[in-house]
């Protein structure tokens, strides 16, 4: 079996028409892709190769998508796996979740539906049944801040209460989530999460507490929320200080009570689950502002944890260094690349306002570019210089930072025209990629979402 050394996604649905729409939307974003017609083909190719993905249909003239599940199972512990269905029902949806599903979706889907819950799911590591295992080796880090972070951990596992994780992006918020949770007697049940900026704000309600069969237009099946799903196990809310205002009073209400009503339906679910959420605001200073509930943010802050910024602990970046390099090069099948002292210097003198994220990506390219090899000075200038001429405003804190306009602007142009044009420009960067912009203008997906909408660009366009 050969080993997938890039994104790579398997699709497997017995309708053409859906096969081909995945397959142009999936290669435009860059993955190497595959599709099956069936179970039978999709084993077929699972047995000679393996994925970081698989989209599978849920009913098939041969089999269904928890076959095919079973299939991914035995070649890899860390594809991630999200199953679609004409025919969704809820008993369907809680099997697939416990079977080891990442996530479920209901047809008809837009691309756009499932891009989201793809970066839900491909996330480092993955393991079976809808968690990863995470032990304290996952987290590296020798740092004094680190290592209380993991002892809280440890401690909050045991407690069984509420966590709320407030850090930066890309320190490894949903790392320690997952920490806790296999830390915990919660270990064996499902592990779901939820990225409250990534759902439509229309869409989230249902995202968290499932809805009735017409309990709103397009809603033609039943549909499970991510609150039943995670039944038994963790619910992990990431990015919670995007919850809506207006949504925030019936969260509150099922946290308190671990009960809740699906869209459309009076019934009550009760549910049995510990909820972590994660953030990279500071939640009571939103409270301040009247932009979050002060009712619910205490609720969520039973066992308050964080963790460090990179740049507080500039003496692990060597550690997180070669730590990247040994597991890009067994990702690949090659051999390990070797720092020098002029790259390890290198690396300590910036700052990585990506943090851990932003150095795993560009320990990742060095690797990829250059395998094996003794990495130096000129070869960390080489590529940084590289990431810095693509994502030009990677650490901006608004859409104006290093703003080059698209064409000359008069002074006192409009604000409004000039964000548009910025926000053209930086999609037209990464070829219509809206995740990828979002990054580097610094703002939520929601938010680059409501912008293309707002200014009248065209959604197809852009992946």
């Amino acid at each position: 079996m050969t080993s997938a050394t890039r994104s790579s996604v398997l699709i497997v649905d017995d309708e053409a028409g859906i096969r081909t729409a995945l397959r142009v939307n999936f290669n435009r974003n860059g993955w190497d892709v595959e599709t099956a017609s069936g179970v039978d083909e999709a084993t077929r190719l699972l047995d000679r190769r393996q994925f970081n993905l698989v989209v599978s249909d849920m009913r098939m003239p041969d089999g269904d998508g928890l076959e095919v599940m079973r299939s991914v199972r035995k070649a890899s512990s860390s594809t991630a796996v999200i199953l679609l269905t004409a025919y969704g029902s809820v008993p369907d949806a809680v099997q697939a979740m416990r079977s080891g599903a990442f996530d479920y979706l209901t047809k008809p889907i837009s691309f756009e539906q499932l891009e989201d819950a793809v970066s839900r799911v491909m996330q480092p590591s993955r393991t079976g049944h809808g968690t990863r295992k995470t032990d304290q080796s996952s987290i590296v880090g020798r740092a004094p801040q680190v290592q209380r972070a993991l002892e809280r951990a440890r401690a909050a596992a045991s407690a069984d209460a509420d966590v709320l994780v407030e850090a930066e992006s890309g320190t490894g918020k949903e790392l320690l989530a997952r920490f806790i949770h296999e830390a915990s007697s919660r270990a064996q049940k499902p592990f779901v999460a939820v990225n409250c900026a990534a759902v439509p704000e229309h869409l989230l309600e249902s995202e968290l507490f499932g809805h009735a069969r017409g309990a709103f237009t397009g809603a033609t099946t039943a549909k499970a929320g991510k609150f039943e799903l995670a039944n038994g196990g963790t619910l992990l809310l990431d990015e919670i200080g995007e919850m809506p205002l207006n949504l925030q009073p019936k969260l509150l209400r099922a946290l308190q009570e671990r009960e809740f009503e699906r869209l459309g339906e009076t019934r009550s679910i009760k549910v049995d689950i510990r909820v972590i959420a994660t953030t990279n605001v500071n939640l009571a200073g939103m409270v301040a502002e009247g932009k979050f509930r002060s009712d619910l943010y205490y609720r969520l802050n039973v066992i308050p944890l964080t963790l460090p910024a990179l740049r507080d602990r500039p003496g692990d970046i060597e550690l997180l260094a070669n730590y990247f390099v040994e597991k890009f090069a067994a990702q690949a099948g090659g051999p390990v690349a070797r720092l020098s002292p002029e790259f390890i210097e290198r690396l300590k003198s910036h700052d990585w306002p990506g943090n851990v994220r932003e150095l795993g990506n560009f320990m990742r390219r060095v690797c990829s570019l250059h395998p094996g090899v003794v990495l130096d000075g000129f070869c960390f200038d080489q590529e940084f210089q590289t990431s810095a001429k693509a994502a030009p405003a990677a650490a901006a804190s608004s859409a104006f930072a290093s703003f080059e306009p698209v064409a000359p602007f008069p002074a006192g142009a409009p604000i409004r025209e000039l964000e548009r044009a910025h926000l053209e420009k930086t999609l037209a960067m990464t070829q219509g990629n809206r995740t990828q912009a979002a990054e580097m203008l610094g703002i939520s997906i929601r938010t680059m979402r409501n912008r293309i909408r707002e200014y009248g660009l065209p959604p197809r366009r852009y992946a």
